[in-house]
């Protein structure tokens, strides 16, 4: 017990290498500020990720419409704008409460049957609200979405530029507290429980842990995180549409979990930013075809290893491991 109480806390002990990492993050858009935009894109899908990371790579719970939280998160946030108040912080705790509740009711049939079950059932969520969202167009505005959102500035003084710095800082500053949220419960007994339950279930159930509980609140919170992340792609860029919903986002999110790795946080924030590096240079480069370049570096990705891909080094050990 004492071993891994140890254990626990020195994983949840910040690195020496952590500050210097975050720092840098928080200076590339003074340092090159017309990046800020695709910082503000990065630091947007690296919560994103880290928000299926915990229910994948720390529970267990494989998912195809993780979507549907970034979505309703979105248009909670841009209705919340339109009709009650324009302060993004109001309406970024009532984007995440609102996912959560959603996260909360889907949860107790996602977490049922088999994982292929659960992938028809997850992405079978994220296409109700999609088709919600396209039907109630008095609400919603169907398939033009809410456009021409005005956003309050940031704690009354910073307002969101079209260079995209305040956002970046705000994305960048969200993503930090979270993430820093998601690392507590991962390293906390709860997060321990939860990767007993990732590895065997019944074994789980058999020492008294309260499998279906913590399956329900992690879901939940994941649920939130996603949430947050809709509302921040709302808040900084000012509009919502049925592309928050798309089967793509969940797509590209579970490509982002290949890249990076699943099981340690940092493997969605490093798959985030390899993705959009990625997505956006080769974009650049060839408009038509980036897709095919992008998914010619996910194969050979699959097929060489990705500790072999980014440490180029231990090709020359012996046995090439």
């Amino acid at each position: 017990m004492i071993a891994a109480q140890k254990s626990l806390l020195n994983a949840s002990r910040v690195k020496a290498w952590e500050p210097v990492v975050w720092l840098l993050a928080l200076a590339v858009p003074v340092l090159l500020p017309s990046h800020a935009l695709i910082v503000n894109e990065i630091a947007i899908v690296a919560l994103f990720a880290v928000s299926l990371d915990l229910v994948l790579g720390f529970s267990g719970i494989v998912s195809l419409g993780h979507a549907a939280f970034f979505g309703l998160g979105a248009y909670t946030a841009a209705l919340f704008c339109k009709h009650v108040s324009p302060d993004p912080h109001l309406g970024l705790v009532v984007s995440m409460a609102a996912a959560a509740v959603l996260g909360l009711g889907a949860s107790f049939t996602v977490l049922r049957g088999t994982d292929l079950t659960r992938l028809m059932v997850t992405l079978g969520v994220a296409l109700i609200l999609l088709e919600l969202a396209n039907k109630l167009d008095w609400l919603t505005g169907g398939t033009d979405g809410i456009q021409g959102l005005v956003f309050s500035p940031l704690l009354g003084k910073f307002e969101f530029d079209l260079y995209g710095r305040t956002a970046a800082y705000y994305s960048l500053v969200i993503l930090l507290v979270l993430f820093f949220v998601a690392r507590r419960i991962v390293n906390s007994p709860f997060g321990a429980t939860l990767k007993a339950i990732r590895d065997n279930r019944l074994r789980a159930m058999a020492v008294g842990i309260p499998v279906h509980a913590r399956l329900v609140t992690v879901y939940t919170v994941a649920a939130a995180m996603a949430g947050a992340a809709g509302a921040l792609f709302t808040q900084t860029s000012g509009f919502s549409s049925l592309d928050v919903f798309e089967f793509h986002r969940s797509a590209d999110l579970m490509l982002m979990l290949v890249v990076g790795g699943t099981g340690w946080l940092y493997g969605g924030v490093l798959g985030a930013v390899v993705f959009k590096l990625l997505q956006d240079a080769l974009s650049a480069i060839t408009p038509q075809y980036w897709t095919f370049w992008l998914g010619l570096f996910l194969v050979v990705l699959v097929l060489v290893g990705r500790d072999r891909l980014f440490k180029p080094w231990t090709w020359f050990k012996r046995g090439g491991a």
